[in-house]
């Protein structure tokens, strides 16, 4: 999420103090405390300004929704937009998702959205991929077996790369589709989904069941150099 830099910024970002956990290490393996009646625990790696992530968490008042998003300037729009629709169970990360591992807890997590990730189309930066198999390792780890992550992008490589790697770490994917939107809207829309969507381009999505996998040892090598 590319965003020119804000000059007030900051004075923004502590007005919605109260949506922001400051030290999401803290919480790792008592998310929940911070909505004991909640169902189930989701996830969304990189939220950019935040429409789906509102509107999800205010569709699903039982769930507790956490966003991870590492530009602060699309975060604060987010966290904004939840203030003024007034959401108490939905909170905010500015860091990286390949840190996943050090604020969730092995299955802890129930279901992980990822929505409209950077494609990272150069072949040398395969691994940057949000659904490259060593992020899928890191994913199927603090999400609880059985658990599902929602994958949606309007980039046909990206999806072909990323149906080809859930297969390879022997993921069971579920309600593939590669025009989501083709017979009419379903589920909630990303405000980036939406412009795409008007512009006629296809909407690639599926969901993949996740359990523990072991990565093959030429991946774990390039994972430790």
């Amino acid at each position: 999420m590319r965003m020119r830099k804000m000059k007030n910024l900051q004075p923004r970002m502590e007005k919605c103090a109260a949506l922001r956990i400051g030290d999401p290490a803290a919480q790792k393996g008592n998310w929940r405390a911070l909505k004991p009646d909640a169902e189930a625990l989701w996830v969304e790696v990189g939220c950019g300004k935040g429409k789906f992530t509102a509107e999800t968490a205010q569709a699903n008042p039982h769930v507790l929704l956490i966003a991870v998003e590492r530009c602060r300037e699309a975060m604060v729009v987010a966290m904004e937009k939840a203030k003024e629709m007034g959401l108490t169970n939905v909170f905010y990360i500015d860091m990286d998702v390949a840190g996943i591992e050090e604020i969730f807890a092995p299955a802890e997590i129930d279901r992980l959205f990822i929505n409209f990730p950077d494609p990272w189309p150069r072949k040398k930066n395969a691994k940057r991929r949000l659904t490259h198999r060593g992020f899928l390792d890191k994913y199927c780890r603090v999400v609880k077996t059985g658990g599902e992550f929602h994958f949606k992008t309007d980039n046909a490589p990206l999806f072909e790369f990323s149906v080809e790697e859930f297969a390879a770490c022997g993921l069971q994917v579920k309600n593939l589709t590669r025009n989501l939107h083709e017979h009419g809207i379903v589920g909630i829309m990303t405000g980036y989904e939406e412009k795409f969507h008007a512009l006629g381009t296809p909407i690639n999505r599926c969901e993949v069941v996740c359990k523990p996998f072991q990565l093959p040892k030429e991946e774990k090598k390039d994972e430790e150099e």
